[in-house]
């Protein structure tokens, strides 16, 4: 007999089935005796009628693995309205050793730290996977997003030959005798891969040895990395990451419809255009000095509350950021040099992205590295390419995390993060 899952009983009623998975709980009355079996769709409730049965799952712990083969029956009260008669419960393995709380619970009541020390098992309460597969479906509505609009996928290096990709510090590893860093972004590299697709992107992991200890960073994560040609500045790209975000939330709607009600989520809708502000207006509405060369945390949160009074929004485009402080191969605004073709996008009050314009010209390279001081030689690879031609071009970057974050209202960015890394924690 094939073993079915939870979520496909309310179309067997009447039928002797198998099932399979992991003792959720146990409720032990008198007369009758509960199993709520817990598998990869949901929950399944067993009820247990016969003594010798009923001995059996007495001595089954929770998360034991076990086997049931029963009848489907309707019971408009239990877990989506069937329920196993008649069954026989067959242990798969030893019996478990019960971890340190209790998945069986509505919410974890376990402190953070303890449930990300034992991780592999705080991850299979409901809410916590609930979360994962958000962000499992978020990921594929980017690519399906990006696919459709001709964008290529490719693959860049995460071990490199130089520590100077961004602003951010790294991680500097041994290279058979050479040293070498992981990778800060995939940045250099999407860029000449516009020279060969026009259009690409990227999901996977980068490292920043920053020595923050906050709820919204991590030393490891997830970047959602975009990048495409010919556009004619920053608003192109800004076009393609509202339609992207479109995408991505379109699709954990369709592929995570019981994670959203697990969390009891309603998704946000992304405006048919995204309001967006210039950097000097920003701080003004955040009521900041107007000589502020940043956006603090407090500033991104009274700017996420006003898109939302002002323009019912939940996103917020912050553009023509100083180029003081961005990145050296960032555009200047022809307007006002001073300021760039940059722009950061605000999630519910949080930099969720940030992106922009690029330089595509060989001598611009070579005039923003000596603006500040910086040698042309460590960027070399990722310069000389420019000599062979590159269209105008821009990309942005999301991290996944923080983006499931925000949707779920998670207060720790580790929430929602299977095995974080960040300043503490290396294991498990």
């Amino acid at each position: 007999m094939q073993r079915i899952l939870s979520s496909q009983l309310t179309h067997q009623v009447g039928a002797t089935v198998r099932i399979a998975g992991w003792v959720h709980r146990r409720r032990l009355l008198k007369s009758v005796a509960f199993l709520i079996v817990r598998d990869a769709a949901g929950l399944a409730q067993v009820v247990v009628t016969d003594p010798a049965v009923r001995a059996a799952v007495e001595s089954l712990p929770e998360e034991t693995v076990v086997e049931v083969v029963g009848t489907v029956v309707a019971n408009a009260i239990a877990p989506a309205g069937v329920e196993l008669a008649e069954p026989t419960v067959r242990p798969l393995g030893p019996p478990a050793v019960p971890p340190p709380f209790d998945l069986y619970r509505p919410a974890l009541t376990a402190t953070l730290p303890t449930q990300l020390d034992h991780a592999p098992a705080a991850l299979r309460h409901p809410t916590r996977s609930a979360a994962l597969r958000i962000s499992a479906a978020a990921v594929a509505g980017f690519r399906v997003a990006l696919d459709a609009r001709g964008f290529v996928e490719i693959h860049t290096p995460k071990v490199v030959a130089s520590s100077t990709e961004s602003g951010a510090n790294v991680f500097a590893l041994d290279w058979f005798g050479r040293p070498a860093y992981l990778a800060q972004s995939p940045q250099f590299y999407k860029q000449l891969m516009v020279g060969v697709f026009e259009r690409v992107y990227e999901v996977g992991p980068v490292f920043r040895a920053e020595p923050h200890d906050t709820v919204r960073h991590l030393a490891q994560y997830t970047s959602l990395d975009v990048e495409l040609g010919f556009v004619a500045d920053h608003r192109d790209v800004m076009a393609v990451l509202r339609e992207t975000l479109a995408g991505m939330l379109a699709e954990v709607a369709a592929r995570a419809g019981g994670a959203l009600a697990t969390l009891g989520l309603t998704l946000p809708e992304v405006p048919a255009e995204i309001p967006a502000v210039h950097f000097t207006e920003a701080l003004k509405i955040a009521g900041a000095p107007a000589d502020e060369p940043d956006l603090a945390p407090a500033h991104e949160r009274a700017l996420g509350e006003w898109a939302l009074r002002e323009h019912g929004s939940d996103f917020l485009f912050v553009t023509g950021y100083p180029m003081a402080k961005r990145p050296f191969y960032t555009h200047p605004d022809p307007a006002r040099p001073t300021h760039s073709n940059g722009f950061d996008l605000l999630f519910r009050g949080m930099e969720l992205v940030t992106g922009g314009q690029r330089l595509h010209r060989h001598e611009d390279y070579l005039a923003a590295l000596a603006a500040r001081g910086e040698p042309v030689e460590p960027y070399a690879g990722y310069v000389d390419p420019f000599r062979h031609g590159m269209p105008p071009h821009g990309g942005f970057a999301i991290g996944l995390e923080r983006f499931v974050a925000r949707l779920t209202g998670a207060a720790n960015v580790r929430e929602v993060t299977a095995f974080p890394r960040d300043l503490h924690r290396l294991t498990p």
